[in-house]
């Protein structure tokens, strides 16, 4: 989960446009008369048992977690059926596709970058599935690079990853086929755009990291027996593949030895080719750190950290002086700097100290950039490589940035600006000046100045102050009847900041208030906030969330019925334990590709890496009580009328295996009252959500926010 990008919301700069329309109900039509006509697909059950500290616990749809078979192939397609047949009968749905294919009509710049004799881009002129990656040369005229909507026909290769050679002549790209976190990766020559030698295959989570022109660092696992979706994948290896040699020939250079078995192995190599450093963790929080000397071929790796009790990673080098970030005796995150030649913990010097606030870091153009997470907004400073503050950067507003990297020559850096109302723009930085510029803002009918966006605090049920972002058009009334989207993560250290979605712009004008909880989990307030929700910790996370909930439907700006929660990953799982544990409390459900099965998640994938975070059914008896507890998949009861729901999930799902939400599905279609619908959509040549298709990406969203207006009781928008 720490490699997503996280969560679709997040993976494409958006906008809205059109006129403004509230949704207004009708009494003509109602959901319970459009719900007489839907009939579940039946899902058999099996005898399956497990046995936990002597517990016996059931789980009837063990089957469906076989993703080869032609058994849940076929459950695929029923329920795709019944889903679909239940969404054509929302008499707006092609209204709202309409007009999200109308906001997301607009042309999207990304930040420049130099490589070799060429200056990059990103863009998208508007509804290309794909973003194309062009170049240019001084001010010559732009010209296509690489246009990963030609990789296929439909648009779900994508483009995942690209990385240049020092020189900037060669470049190697990652793809993604339907979604799935196994990649390939191409050579091209950068001049002729041609591919150099063979194709790599099966590469999964990770980066691309060049040492001079010859050769590039990877990491993979070897191919699993079995479901290459959902089969275990636990020893993490780093490659080195040297240029005009066959990937056969690839040497590991870290994670072959037992001593060495990691789930997640990561490569940075320095901005001068001279050192190499390996980050091996075996879950999503905290990782050990080794360093090798690539100017001594035969030099063995050196230990800067030998546990896992704390994040640590490169900043960047200025020759055998290394500058690090880290949360080890710093929740909020320090940096360091040390000599390469004796990097353990004791010769450490502070060059940017722990604060008070979450501390993100960059560098460019000879500078470090400190990017300060205040309750969830971005305030930035930069200092020189001496710890020496140079100034406080002057940002276009309050929200989220992005950016303030590049290499150590660069003479100008960019950084993109954002927040729940402000469509994602392009700044340029003087890093010598301190001058800022606006350098793309991208033409959106949308005006922030017509909506607000207030950040609350509420009370969690131990008493804990929790904030909220709530963003809505100025003309609402809180009057308790509006629709309302409360989204929420909880989980990882991933800090939720404020985005600009053309998705949620659209529900915005269309009169619906979208909610933001920065619940604990998270990364909002560093490595305590985490901690306080995570394994036996974890009810806390519900319990913010749910008190996001009470507290917007208290202060009038919904209501129960009129209320719907969302999220993904984690998120879904966040979703499925409040719907279980509040039913009463919300009107409409949308957990997407969650983790919801919790006492049997660690046995697919990566998933046991997750464990820092949940624990495993198998750790004690008091954790798999707990987990127990809440797993949404073994907590729907028999006869409650739960929220309206619309579990999504996508059949390539090699992070999150679709079987969680197969078996989701499957509990609360024979179990929960028929006065709501329980329904799961499945997208086909789709993973976890990144790279996933415009096309895609709006069926989505018009198939949630119909889905959920509908079951709010909506049945038509306005002429």
């Amino acid at each position: 989960m720490k490699f997503a990008v996280t969560l679709l919301a997040a993976a494409v700069l958006t906008a809205c446009g059109g006129a403004k329309q509230d949704v207004v109900p009708e009494q003509n039509v109602t959901v319970t008369e459009q719900q007489k006509v839907l009939n579940y697909p039946v899902s058999q059950k099996g005898d399956v048992v497990d046995s936990y500290f002597g517990n016996q616990v059931a789980d009837p749809f063990r089957w469906l977690e076989d993703d080869r078979s032609s058994e849940t192939e076929a459950w695929v397609k029923a329920q795709n059926q019944t889903t679909f047949d239940y969404l054509k009968q929302i008499p707006f749905r092609d209204q709202i596709r309409d007009k999200l294919q109308q906001a997301w009509n607009y042309e999207r710049v990304g930040a420049p970058f130099k490589e070799g004799d060429y200056t990059y881009f990103y863009k998208n002129d508007g509804l290309q599935n794909q973003f194309v990656l062009y170049r240019q040369k001084d001010a010559g005229e732009a010209e296509v690079f690489l246009d990963p909507n030609t990789f296929s026909a439909d648009g779900t290769t994508s483009m995942a990853d690209i990385s240049f050679s020092r020189d900037g002549k060669l470049a190697a790209y990652a793809i993604s086929e339907g979604g799935s976190d196994w990649r390939k990766v191409i050579i091209i020559d950068t001049a002729t755009k041609q591919q150099i030698g063979d194709t790599l295959i099966d590469i999964k989570f990770s980066g691309i990291s060049w040492v001079g022109n010859d050769g590039f660092f990877y990491s993979s696992y070897d191919k699993p027996d079995g479901s290459e979706l959902s089969a275990m994948t636990d020893q993490h290896k780093l490659y080195y593949h040297k240029l005009g040699t066959p990937q056969a020939e690839d040497n590991v250079v870290f994670g072959a030895l037992d001593a060495q078995k990691h789930r997640y192995v990561g490569a940075t190599v320095t901005e001068d080719d001279r050192y190499l450093l390996v980050s091996a963790a075996v879950s999503t929080s905290g990782n050990k750190l080794f360093l090798k000397d690539l100017t001594k071929p035969d030099s063995d790796f050196v230990t800067i950290v030998a546990d896992t009790d704390s994040d640590i990673d490169l900043v960047d080098s200025v020759g055998d002086t290394l500058i690090l970030a880290t949360n080890r005796n710093a929740p909020n995150r320090k940096v360091v700097k040390v000599s390469a030649a004796a990097p353990q913990q004791e010769n450490w010097q502070e060059l940017i100290p722990e604060t008070e606030h979450v501390l993100r870091i960059s560098s460019g153009a000879g500078f470090l950039f400190a990017n300060y997470i205040v309750d969830a907004i971005a305030k930035v400073k930069q200092y020189d490589y001496n710890g020496k503050l140079v100034r406080d950067i002057e940002l276009p507003g309050v929200g989220s940035v992005g950016g303030f990297g590049g290499k150590t020559d660069a003479e100008t850096l960019y950084f993109s600006f954002a927040n729940y109302i402000t469509p994602g723009s392009i700044y340029a930085f003087e890093p010598k000046a301190g001058t800022v510029s606006l350098y793309n803002q991208p033409k959106v009918n949308f005006d922030p100045a017509n909506y607000v966006s207030e950040q609350v605090f509420y009370t969690s049920k131990d008493g804990t102050k929790v904030p909220m972002i709530i963003s809505y058009r100025k003309d609402l009334k809180r009057d308790g009847s509006n629709p309302t989207i409360l989204y929420g993560y909880g989980g990882f250290n991933i800090s939720l900041t404020p985005s600009f979605s053309v998705a949620n712009a659209v529900w915005m004008e269309m009169g619906g208030i979208y909610a933001v909880a920065n619940i604990r989990g998270g990364g909002e307030y560093g490595k305590a906030w985490h901690t306080a929700g995570t394994q036996l910790q974890k009810q806390n996370v519900f319990d913010d969330f749910i008190a996001a909930a009470e507290y917007l439907q208290t202060e009038k700006y919904t209501s129960p019925a009129k209320t719907a929660v969302r999220g993904g990953s984690n998120g879904g799982l966040l979703v499925g334990a409040v719907m279980t544990q509040r039913p009463e409390l919300f009107g409409v459900a949308i957990p997407q590709v969650g983790v919801l099965d919790m006492l049997r998640y660690h046995t697919f994938t990566a998933g046991a890496g997750w464990a820092y975070d949940y624990g495993t059914a198998e750790q004690s008896a008091e954790m798999f009580q707990y987990l127990k507890g809440y797993s949404p998949v073994h907590n729907v009861k028999a006869g409650v009328t739960y929220p309206a729901t619309m579990i999504t999930t996508a059949d390539h799902d090699d992070r999150v295996v679709p079987a969680h939400s197969f078996k989701f599905a499957a509990e609360l279609q024979e179990k929960a009252s028929k006065a709501t619908p329980q329904l799961i959509r499945i997208d086909v040549k789709a993973g976890h959500g990144a790279g996933m298709p415009v096309s895609m990406v709006i069926d989505q969203a018009a198939d949630i926010y119909s889905f959920t207006l509908f079951n709010m009781g909506y049945s038509s928008l306005p002429k």
